[in-house]
C-alpha cells in the first residue's frame, strides 16, 4: 500500500511542475492540489490509518 502511495505522490510532483508551455496558465492549481493531498496523507500517517 505504501509503495502505491509513493508512486502516486511522485507522479503528482512531476505533474505539478509547470514545465510545459500549455500549463503555464494553470497558476497554483496543480501545486495547491498536491499540497492538500500531502497534508491529508500526513494526517492519515500520523493517526496510523495508513
Amino acid at each position: 500500500m505504501s509503495i502505491i502511495l509513493l508512486i502516486i505522490l511522485i507522479i503528482l510532483v512531476v505533474g505539478a511542475l509547470p514545465t510545459w508551455p500549455h500549463s503555464a496558465s494553470w497558476g497554483y492549481y496543480p501545486s495547491g492540489t498536491l499540497g492538500i493531498v500531502l497534508i491529508v496523507l500526513l494526517i492519515l500517517a500520523l493517526t496510523g490509518r495508513i
